[in-house]
């Protein structure tokens, strides 16, 4: 049987030894403090053997990723210049289906009467253009008389001058009245801005 005060200094050695702490000392630690560590955590694995894969099998896998690229591209290129339809543009079906009963046929006009509306269209282009040769000779008597006036008061005082060619601002009187601030209507329940959007989404 081991004596007790060996196993007490044996003990003491041990713990002394691991902290690194003086015997002759008392509870006076020089040395820097035990610390755990351990090894970094590398989270690795043997690397797996390569299989030996058929080359015919790696091209027919290419061969098809390739073919379906191809179908994609294919299928965008044929609806890129597909627009979007508008609902608002598109012409009801019963309209399209009693299309043909509506449709009325040419009437089979005469060379007279072709002759006759030839002769009545060239007739009224030349009525409009003798009209707005008219209103053009007009307006440029107009003009040339405005500027005679204004140089003639020019001439007799400055003043009046500017005066007349200042721009009149009654010419054309504009005003508005009316309430600032919309009353609000009594039970009127505000809505918090959500909506459910219905609108059609189209992919290109």
């Amino acid at each position: 049987m081991l004596n007790l005060s060996l196993l007490r200094q044996f003990s003491r050695l041990s713990v002394c030894s691991v902290t690194k702490i003086p015997i002759n000392t008392r509870n006076i630690v020089t040395s820097s403090a035990l610390q755990f560590k351990i090894s970094d955590q590398l989270w690795a694995e043997p690397m797996k053997k390569k299989k030996k894969i058929d080359p015919a099998i790696v091209k027919a896998r290419e061969e098809r990723r390739r073919k379906k690229l191809e179908k994609q591209i294919r299928r965008l290129e044929k609806n890129a210049q597909q627009l979007k339809p508008i609902d608002e543009m598109e012409v009801p079906l019963h309209l399209l289906d009693n299309m043909e009963k509506r449709k009325r046929p040419q009437p089979q006009l005469s060379a007279e009467v072709l002759e006759a509306r030839a002769l009545l269209q060239k007739e009224w282009a030349r009525y409009k253009h003798n009209e707005y040769v008219t209103h053009v000779a007009q307006i440029d008597r107009i003009m040339a008389a405005q500027r005679r006036a204004l140089d003639r008061l020019y001439e007799e005082s400055e003043d009046l001058y500017n005066e007349a060619v200042m721009p009149d601002l009654q010419l054309l009187p504009f005003s508005v009245s009316g309430p600032v601030d919309t009353p609000p209507i009594k039970g009127y329940d505000s809505p918090d801005g959500e909506y459910i959007d219905i609108s059609k989404k189209w992919d290109h």
